[in-house]
């Protein structure tokens, strides 16, 4: 049987090398905020004819909308991003660009001002909280048999937080090179992840409760190895599957749910790899004291043995 857990501190490392690239994006980049997050107006058209991003953007900045963004969907719409336009300065934004570049059939309009901007923002940030302490207090009190139940609602919620970290930098890379945006959707991704990321999680820590409550004369240690061998293969065939459905909804659905599809299958991969070898792991270190060997690695310094 591998030894999964004396392996601990290579997973720590992997997954901090991996969050300080995100953290990199982050600095670099940042997080393109959509039209949920930040005021200003979301005009969609089809044009009859086909037209490039490149001339549209042309076209907007001599209409003089020069910072306006311009994305093309996978069907060929075209999705333009402005500062807020009343309705008659969206009627004659169209005019003119079927002016210059063909008629357009509108396919959707939004606007949003700087109050609901903030307020979205700040609704968004409390849900995500209150969703890692609603965790938090749920899992220390299903597992309030155990010894030191606390411990294992705190290593989930470091999970979750490290599935967040991965996603939301990942998803920077993604927007600084693609110019995705964060908006709701997004918000629900993360949510989802979450939901899915504990999932797997609760599953590895039943696992050990049950081989805990049993009475052994072996380390806590070997219990929590063992228990990860006995679930793995498991969390990995479910994961799997899952992740060829949102495969196919990133692939072939489109646009409209693509930010949600996105990061969903970053966070599926970071919650598999969290719950089976960061969360269990933290447990063992919490267990054994190894706070301070935790902490020599953080840099990627090996400790002594």
């Amino acid at each position: 049987m591998s030894d999964i857990i004396g392996k601990r501190f290579r997973f720590f490392l992997i997954s901090g090398v991996v969050i300080l690239i995100g953290i990199i994006s982050l600095a670099s980049f940042g997080l393109k905020a959509g039209i949920d997050f930040s005021s200003g107006s979301l005009l969609t058209l089809n044009f009859e004819q086909e037209v490039t991003v490149a001339e549209v953007k042309q076209e907007l900045g001599n209409l003089g909308h020069e910072n306006a963004i311009v994305q093309i969907t996978g069907e060929g719409d075209i999705i333009i991003r402005t500062s807020e336009l009343t309705t008659s300065e969206k009627v004659q934004l169209e005019d003119d660009l079927e002016a210059s570049l063909g008629a357009a059939e509108e396919l959707g309009f939004e606007s949003v001002d700087p109050v609901i901007a903030r307020q979205t923002a700040r609704t968004a940030t409390i849900a995500v909280a209150i969703a890692a302490i609603g965790i938090l207090l749920y899992i220390t009190w299903a597992f309030r048999r155990m010894l030191k139940p606390f411990r294992y609602g705190a290593c989930a919620v470091v999970a979750l937080v490290h599935d967040t970290l991965v996603a939301v930098g990942i998803f920077s890379i993604f927007g600084g090179i693609l110019g995705w945006e964060v908006n709701l959707i997004f918000i629900t991704g993360i949510l989802a992840v979450i939901g899915y990321s504990v999932n797997n999680t609760v599953v590895v820590f039943d696992r050990i409760r049950e081989n805990l409550l049993r009475g052994s004369n072996v380390s806590f240690e070997t219990i929590v190895n063992n228990s990860l061998a006995e679930t793995i293969t498991r969390s990995l065939n479910t994961s799997l599957t899952t992740i060829i459905v949102v495969l196919a909804l990133l692939l072939f659905v489109g646009s409209t749910i693509q930010n949600f599809s996105a990061v969903l299958l970053i966070g599926i991969i970071a919650g598999t790899f969290s719950s089976l070898f960061i969360a269990p792991s933290l447990l063992v270190v919490w267990e054994r004291g190894e706070w301070r060997r935790f902490i020599q690695w953080l840099p990627g310094a090996r400790p002594k043995e």
